[in-house]
Formats: structure tokens, C-alpha cells, sequence
């Protein structure tokens, strides 16, 4: 058996166009030796599980149909505000999700 890469993966996610946060998130559970149970989530609910301690990844499929691991995702706190991404694109305060697939 693999070791789980995060408690949960993101691949895909719904945008808000001229906004600075996500509208929800498409999401599967890691059971360490495969990548199921597609869920979505909220941006609210997806901020309140990582306050608890979930961990989230990246994650993207390759041509043969593998899964390959991405970039953790944190919570970046910017002026008490709490924004989701990898980094903090250009010093610029918003969700940052530029190199996920939308649904």
C-alpha cells in the first residue's frame, strides 16, 4: 500500500469570474493505494476543514490515467482575510487555482 499523499485531492475547481475567491471545489478521499469518491465542496466548507487540520493536494491525471500529485494546498491569511492556493500570486490577495482544470 502507498502512503497517503493528503487527506483529500483537489482536481478541478468552479471560479467566480472578476473575484478574488473560488466557488467550490471538486474533490476526492486518498486511501493511500487509489483516488476515489468524488466530491464537491464549498469554498466555506473546504476553509472550515482545513481550520481542522484536513490536508489537501493537488492532483492531476496523466495521459495514461495515472494519478500524479501536485502542490499542497494551504490557507495564506492576508490581512486577516484567509485565501487558498499554493503561494501568493504577484503579492496580489485571492484564491490562486491557476493550474487546476475547471468543472
Amino acid at each position: 500500500m502507498m502512503d497517503k499523499w493528503a487527506d483529500y485531492f483537489l482536481s478541478a475547481v468552479k471560479t467566480i469570474s472578476d473575484q478574488k475567491y473560488i466557488d467550490s471545489i471538486e474533490c476526492h478521499s486518498d486511501f493511500g493505494c487509489l483516488v476515489c469518491e468524488n466530491i464537491v465542496l464549498s469554498r466555506t466548507e473546504l476553509v472550515i476543514n482545513m481550520k481542522k487540520g484536513y490536508t489537501y493536494a493537488k492532483v492531476f491525471r496523466t495521459a495514461i490515467g495515472k494519478w500524479h500529485k501536485g502542490q499542497e494546498l494551504h490557507l495564506i491569511n492576508v490581512d486577516g482575510e484567509d485565501f487558498l492556493g499554493t503561494y501568493l500570486k504577484n503579492n496580489v490577495a485571492s484564491d490562486n487555482f491557476d493550474d487546476v482544470a475547471e468543472f
